[in-house]
């Protein structure tokens, strides 16, 4: 097992910004692919962002383009979400996930997760 652990949700007002962060002990973490999901209340977990193990590729689902920032410290085990321009659509709880493969699966069947962190964002 590799555990994931996210921390840095929040309650903040539309406009705002926020930055995850999620970490593990583990070293081989520094050779998956790493992302973000989210899952609003009464709604399907969707793919936010992944970035590939050397920091090289990163991906985007199209509702954060523009908005939202993946990267990651090797070094430090830990990738991080830095969401400005925050909307109220935004509201989920957001899950850290490791892949084996790049792109990242974007269909849930990923290595390992995190046990995701409560974003809310007021209007």
């Amino acid at each position: 097992q590799v555990p994931l652990v996210e921390s840095g949700g929040g309650l903040v007002q539309a406009g705002g910004s926020l930055r995850l962060s999620c970490a593990t002990s583990s070293r081989t973490f520094s050779r998956y692919t790493l992302g973000w999901f989210r899952q609003a209340s009464g709604k399907e977990r969707e793919f936010v962002a992944a970035i590939i193990w050397t920091g090289g590729m990163i991906s985007y689902a199209d509702p954060v383009k523009g908005r939202f920032t993946i990267s990651r410290d090797n070094a430090k085990n830990t990738v991080y979400l830095q969401m400005n321009s925050l909307k109220t659509e935004d509201t989920a709880v957001y899950y850290c996930a490791a892949d084996g493969q790049w792109p990242m699966r974007k269909n849930g069947m990923n290595d390992y997760w995190g046990q995701g962190t409560q974003v809310t964002v007021s209007s």
